[in-house]
């Protein structure tokens, strides 16, 4: 009889545990809303989505007001710094394989070889095989689909460099061994005569996917080869290889206005495959659309 007793006892000493562990738990969940209906709910400040196809961010918290010229949303474009020196960075999944299937279509038909600007003294025959891709330059005003406009707000966005700075898109395809040899996009008043306005800035959208060669190369990187005898049409230095969608942004000039030595780059030859790629090139003073 002493052991049943016994038994009763832990059985009922359980039970009451029990209850009491579940009663703790509601007494501590009712206390916890009342405690929270005083205190202001704070929720986590979004950074909006950099959206290409045109869609706008709703997530608006955390803006500051903006001007008349501003925009409402808070926009993040992911990027890596390639280089300093060149100023070059660089943007993955800039654009949408859609959005650069788009762009070809819009090209294709229109394209012509590709032009030098001569230095004096320079001569079509005497630069022959310098730059051998084909090409054409589509404004985003002449674009239906909208898609050039989309791209060119982003740029701006990018670089913080007005639109109207920029120059018509020129879209370009580097076939089987063609290439473009190191060059600079700004013109040195020494070489081509007076300028109206100068490049200060070059940027790259990659239409497409290069199996083999077709890399952007800086060959005077961090000061590389500089003073030295180097020959133009080699690929060396830093190298950019073009994915689809991808961008590239480099400054052709110091914030001085002087132009900056180590943004010579070129386009190694095309080895497998086929490179397409817009570049937008954008200059110190408004160009006329």
């Amino acid at each position: 009889m002493k052991g049943k007793a016994k038994r009763s006892k832990v059985k009922l000493g359980l039970q009451f545990v029990v209850l009491l562990c579940f009663l703790f738990l509601l007494a501590g969940f009712f206390g916890s809303t009342l405690l929270s209906q005083g205190v202001p709910r704070v929720s986590p400040r979004f950074r909006g989505r950099e959206l290409v196809d045109g869609e706008e961010d709703e997530l608006t918290q955390g803006s500051m007001p903006h001007g008349e010229t501003g925009e409402a949303f808070v926009k993040s474009i992911p990027f890596q710094v390639l280089s300093w020196k060149p100023r070059a960075l660089y943007f993955p999944n800039f654009a949408t394989a859609e959005q650069c299937e788009t762009i070809i279509k819009i090209a294709k038909s229109n394209l012509k070889p590709s032009l030098l600007a001569l230095r004096e003294g320079e001569t079509a025959e005497s630069t022959k095989g310098t730059r051998t891709s084909s090409g054409t330059f589509v404004s985003a005003s002449e674009d239906e689909t909208g898609v050039l406009d989309l791209i060119e707000k982003k740029i701006a966005r990018a670089t913080m460099l007005p639109r109207s700075h920029g120059e018509s898109f020129n879209v370009l395809r580097y076939e089987l061994g063609q290439k473009y040899d190191s060059h600079y996009d700004a013109f040195n008043p020494a070489e081509y005569g007076p300028q109206q306005s100068q490049r200060v800035a070059s940027f790259l959208l990659y239409l497409s996917t290069v199996e083999e060669g077709g890399e952007t190369m800086f060959p005077f990187e961090n000061g590389s080869n500089i003073g030295t005898s180097y020959d133009y049409k080699k690929c060396i230095g830093l190298k950019v290889k073009p994915r689809q969608g991808d961008g590239l942004l480099f400054y052709s000039v110091f914030p001085n206005g002087t132009i900056d030595r180590t943004s010579l780059h070129g386009s190694c030859p095309v080895i497998k495959g086929e490179k397409w790629v817009a570049t937008k090139w954008i200059r110190d003073q408004e160009q006329e659309d």
